[in-house]
């Protein structure tokens, strides 16, 4: 099924109907996400069918975010100034409906994507998320991200890394 993603407008998308396995990204779809973005704290985009675009078969938010430099590796940081903190893009939450399976993977691609194609206005060195349990953590290593410093579901992905995947130029 073609998906397209766009900002999330509470006018045309439906998110009652939207239902993730973990209660507190569909409450926060539900609840809170049109009050983050009215703050300017988060932006969600959502993924609809092309065939009923009011239908959020998922959603990603983005929000800035500075990353401590020591809690960096060495191979990303050998390059850069020693500032104490460096900027980075958050993906604060990421869901699928339950009546998407399988579409987690274009979620996750849509976000990285649109956090390396941002940097052209807005600096940024690494995509990062925290993962909400396990099976989220092992879906982020499993799409290429890296354990971030000592919080043990803090995950990175450094923009170097997204470039490499031949989407973007050098």
């Amino acid at each position: 099924m073609p998906y397209r993603f766009e900002p999330l407008d509470p006018e045309r998308h439906d998110r009652s109907g939207f239902q993730s396995s973990v209660p507190a990204l569909t409450a926060y779809l539900q609840q809170r996400a049109r009050k983050d973005a009215e703050r300017h704290l988060a932006v969600t985009f959502v993924m609809v069918e092309e065939s009923a675009p009011a239908i959020i078969a998922g959603y990603y938010t983005l929000s800035n975010y500075t990353v401590e430099l020591a809690e960096l590796p060495g191979e990303l940081t050998k390059r850069l100034p020693r500032y104490p903190r460096l900027p980075a893009t958050l993906i604060g939450r990421l869901a699928r409906d339950e009546r998407f399976p399988g579409t987690g993977k274009l979620l996750l691609m849509d976000a990285i994507l649109r956090s390396y194609s941002q940097t052209e206005t807005s600096g940024s060195i690494a995509v990062i998320a925290d993962a909400k349990d396990g099976a989220a953590l092992r879906f982020y290593t499993k799409h290429g991200f890296l354990r971030l410093g000592s919080e043990s579901n803090r995950v990175y992905l450094a923009m170097s890394s997204i470039r490499q995947l031949g989407t973007y130029p050098a």
